[in-house]
């Protein structure tokens, strides 16, 4: 049987049988079998090129060979060509039906016996899916010396600590399996049903073309019959030799996965993650458990080979093993450099940093016998009406360091993830710390990450705890989210039960204040709170006020617990080692982990503190969640307002004003959309609220661009505080700064003005092309539009389970690409012009824009502007968006007179030709910011509407 031209995407060339000897178990001595391949070696070798190696490529079940045709037609064009043996298992695809029950033992034989018969001796790089997976890692267990790297995807290594996941336990189910995998065509077609996007019908007729007739489909009963399902199936004791074997691989792994699978879930990823610790993971957020059809693997594919297997093979110690690879060059080799002289430079540079590195918990530590205020929380988690609450330094020291014990008590250890779900306060901040102390990796995803976004993000962070209020296990079950569940609060049996809690906060200080030594007084508990007297009561952690205690005594127990802890407690984390994972906030496509270590976040820190003299005797309002969290780490006090920081148009006039008063605060940090709410409600301010405004002498504003009219307002309500808009993203905050006074003495240009880089950080632009292109040659030249790059100690370490994700954003080495659009001016001044996605490839080249944007904002009749591209690239055509006053009452083209005006002011002062002009009754956005457009929403929307047809809403 040969390839069909008509299965779209196969090279009729690629397809070749084979005769194999059988050295099965299942098979009598001196059996031979006939399998079938998609090879590309023949033609490779009539080129006469030399492959860098085989990817030996083996599919699952109900599939075959033609899963891999991209996979061939990329090896051609890649930097170092590779030998792709795509094979079909016996009694699968086109390969012969044997007539015997092959089991994973005999299937592993069977691939070896295969690669002996080709002549495969390496390097060979195996690639599998499904319960190809498990067996191209058996045969990569059983041929170490010409192995290396294995790639995954959406497959399982069983036992995993779960049982087989609910479509495969009814597909075994005797009343069901017979029908539904032989007799019927049944599992292939619920198999080719899971392809996200839905598979074109050409490729759907291909993968059913070997499997037409229930005598063909015997090998795909026989798959699943054989599934191990529990140490009594005949294959238990072969799965396990390979899940643990392949702890012990000492090569490169790259893992692709599909998160939509409803039969290998994350679970299995997470698994696989803790067996090879060494893999490069990348989740495709769409995609499902066929993944080869959903995504392009290919392209990623070669480009782990290239910079992974083929480079490790070069520079490490066992080059002349694979000479084929050695030979090859690679698109991603550093240039050629005087390793003498360079060495003594990289070695002064790493010591410097490990000098200069200070602990996040420093100050925390240094100040343990403080009594004045550290954190303020103006509504209490447990009563928010009752009035604000206040932890000493020493109170939160005694605090953390309980949390920790406590955490530390249930298994709690470095490196474990744990998710906080918890709202910006005293008991956030505390369980922060403590998990600095211990090393564990705090996960940050918020409710601003709106439902789908939140689940999206913990599910991809794969979180082992969860330490949450009510509300967060109510979507935890919901939604099935990972983790070992910890309530802040105290709850009563039967929501235990229902939410699956196994511990709450209260349990583990109590038990960590028992096994003190010496015994801490429970006031520390409590911030304060006296001792509780029933076994009813609430531990005094989650009180909801603060009574008076003697202060003295309470900073003396809490030194002398640190003092007496430190030669007991765990190792302190490495400076390198990772300390949280934060979500950028959703705006340009789902939202990403983004990875610090604990020296990246201490250089956070660090480039807060000089940049805008943040330290101790700064008492800071933080309408901002991170700024809050940081606040211990700067020596500074902290108090967030009464408002959902999750949603920043909660933050009222006089809410920002009874927090400044409660700490007699000096510095604010709000965003855009909370201080123009502030601005509304500023009719509500007291002469008191007034007072305690005008004590602040910094404002931050971050998130968004801030019109200078709006920041003229603001600094009516703070006369004597210099504002300050830095500009940033989650993977570098901040990036550069700029003040009122220098938006006013930039005037206006292409953009928005963010300013000079902040302290310690290093700013240039990647080039745009007019075919949207982005060079990979910094430049520091004025005046040059193009992506920003920016270098900074306090840049993150790498996006989680994103490896394409991180490989683009350092592809330009040692800048992290913002995905921004923007340029520098003759002052070396920072003008932002939109985002990289969001330009505009005219046919006279590319357009930004927030120039247009701003010039139709300053318009009467305008609130907030967006402008987008619509057609084709290379030739499409600005379309304005309008967010009107007063809104519109139903989306659809501008009035007239307003279309006019906005067109004729944005041709005027940009030269830009505006095609047409639509309002809406408001503008989309980002859930955490409030302020960021959703400009790719809205050119969806654009080009829709004016293709005629009913105008719905964006």
């Amino acid at each position: 049987m040969v390839a069909n031209p008509l299965w779209p995407g196969v090279d009729p060339a690629w397809s070749r049988c084979v005769r194999v000897p059988s050295t099965a178990a299942v098979d009598p001595a001196g059996s031979a079998h006939t399998w079938h391949l998609l090879d590309n070696g023949p033609q490779l070798a009539e080129r006469g090129i030399e492959p860098a190696g085989t990817l030996l490529c083996v599919h699952g079940n109900p599939t075959w060979s033609y899963l891999w045709r991209t996979v061939l037609a990329a090896a051609d064009d890649a930097a170092a060509p590779w030998r792709v043996v795509a094979v079909d298992q016996l009694d699968m695809g086109f390969s012969e039906r044997t007539g015997r029950f092959r089991r994973l033992e005999d299937r592993i034989t069977d691939l070896g016996d295969l690669t002996a018969e080709l002549g495969i001796t390496g390097p060979v790089v195996t690639v599998g899916h499904d319960w190809g997976g498990v067996i191209s890692l058996g045969w990569a267990t059983r041929h170490r010396k010409q192995l290396a790297g294995v790639v995954l995807t959406n497959t399982a290594v069983h036992p995993a600590g779960f049982g087989l996941p609910a479509p495969l336990k009814l597909a075994l189910h005797p009343a069901v399996h017979q029908w539904g995998t032989t007799t019927s065509a049944a599992f292939l077609r619920v198999t080719h049903a899971l392809a996200r996007p839905p598979l074109e019908k050409d490729v759907k007729d291909a993968f059913m073309a070997p499997y037409r007739h229930a005598a063909r489909r015997t090998g795909v009963g026989n798959f699943v019959a054989d599934i191990p399902a529990d140490e009594g199936t005949p294959s238990w004791g072969t799965l396990v030799d390979v899940a643990e074997g392949i702890r012990t691989l000492d090569v490169p792994a790259l893992i692709m996965w599909g998160p939509k699978d409803p039969v290998f879930s994350d679970r299995y990823l997470r698994d696989l993650m803790d067996r090879l610790p060494q893999a490069d993971v990348h989740r495709f957020e769409g995609a499902g458990h066929l993944l080869p059809e959903d995504r392009d693997i290919a392209t990623p594919l070669f480009t782990w080979l290239t910079t992974s297997v083929v480079k490790e093979a070069d520079e490490g110690p066992a080059a002349d093993a694979f000479p084929a690879v050695g030979s090859q060059p690679t698109q991603a080799s550093a240039p050629v450099v005087d390793q003498a002289s360079a060495s003594d430079p990289v070695e002064t540079r790493v010591e410097t940093r490990a000098e200069t590195f200070r602990p996040m918990l420093a100050e925390l530590v240094e100040r343990r016998t403080d009594n004045s205020p550290a954190v303020v929380d103006m509504a209490p988690l447990a009563a928010p009406g009752a009035g604000p609450r206040t932890l000493t330094w020493a109170e939160l020291a005694g605090q953390v360091e309980l949390l920790a014990d406590g955490l530390a008590g249930i298994g709690v250890k470095a490196g474990d993830r744990i998710n906080l779900l918890v709202p910006p306060g005293i008991e956030l901040t505390s369980l922060i710390y403590a998990c600095l102390k211990l090393g564990a990796v705090i996960v940050v995803a918020d409710a601003g990450l709106g439902p789908a976004g939140l689940s999206r993000a913990i599910k991809g962070a794969g979180p082992k705890f969860i330490v949450g209020i009510e509300r967060a296990f109510v979507a935890a079950r919901l939604f099935n989210w990972p983790g070992q569940r910890i309530s802040v609060t105290d709850l009563g049996e039967a929501k235990r039960k229902l939410y699956g809690i196994a511990h709450t906060v209260p349990e583990l200080v109590e038990a960590a204040a028992a096994n003190s030594a010496p015994a801490l007084d429970r006031s520390l508990l409590g911030a304060g709170a006296p001792p509780s007297t029933t076994d009813n009561s609430a531990p005094a952690l989650v009180q909801a006020s603060a009574p008076v205690v003697d202060q003295a005594s309470a900073s003396e127990r809490a030194e002398t617990r640190v003092e007496t802890q430190s030669e007991t407690s765990a190792p302190a984390p490495g400076p390198d080692d990772d300390a949280a994972i934060l979500f950028t906030s959703g705006s340009t496509g789902p939202a990403k982990g983004v990875v610090y270590t604990h020296r990246q976040l201490a250089a956070m820190r660090d480039t807060l503190k000089d940049t805008y003299g943040l330290e101790a005797g700064t008492s800071l309002v933080a309408g901002f969640a991170p700024f809050a969290l940081l606040g211990p780490a700067l020596g500074a006090t902290s108090v967030t307002p009464d408002m959902d920081v999750t949603a920043p148009k909660t933050l009222t006039a006089a809410a920002l004003a009874d927090a400044a008063a409660a700490v007699h605060a000096t510095a604010v940090f709000a965003s855009p959309a909370a201080l123009a709410n502030v601005l509304a409600t500023a009719d509500d301010l007291t002469d008191e609220h007034r007072v305690a405004l005008s004590s602040v002498d910094l404002l931050l504003s971050a998130g968004a661009p801030i019109p200078e009219p709006l920041l003229a307002k603001v600094q009516s309500l703070v006369p004597s505080a210099t504002l300050h808009t830095p500009y940033g993203m989650t993977e570098a905050l901040p990036v550069t700064d700029i003040s009122l006074e220098g938006i006013r003495a930039a005037g206006s240009g292409n953009g928005v003005c963010v300013g000079t880089p902040v302290s310690g950080a290093t700013v240039a632009i990647a080039p745009v092309a007019a075919d949207g292109s982005v060079s990979d040659q910094p430049t520091t030249d004025s005046g040059v539009t193009g992506e920003i790059l920016v270098s900074a100690p306090h840049v993150k370490d790498r996006y989680d389970r994103l490896w394409i994700t991180q490989q683009h954003s350092a592809s330009v080495p040692g800048w992290h690409r913002t995905g921004d659009v923007g340029h520098l001016d003759d002052e070396g001044r920072l003008w932002v012009e939109g985002r990289l996605a969001h330009i505009i490839t005219t046919a006279s080249g590319v357009a930004t824009p927030v120039a247009a944007e701003q010039v139709a904002e300053t318009h009467d009749g305008v609130r907030l502007a967006a402008v987008v591209g619509v057609g084709p690239v290379g030739a499409q055509v600005p379309v304005a968006v309008l967010e009107t006053l007063p809104p519109a009452a139903k989306p659809g083209t501008a009035p007239r007179d307003l279309g006019e005006e906005v067109r004729a002011a944005v041709a005027r002062c940009t030269g830009l030709d505006l095609a047409a002009v639509l309002v809406v009754p408001e503008l989309p956005t980002d859930i955490r910011h409030n302020s960021k457009i959703d400009r790719a929403r809205l050119a969806d929307w654009a080009t829709r509407s004016l293709a005629g047809g009913r105008i719905r809403k964006p």
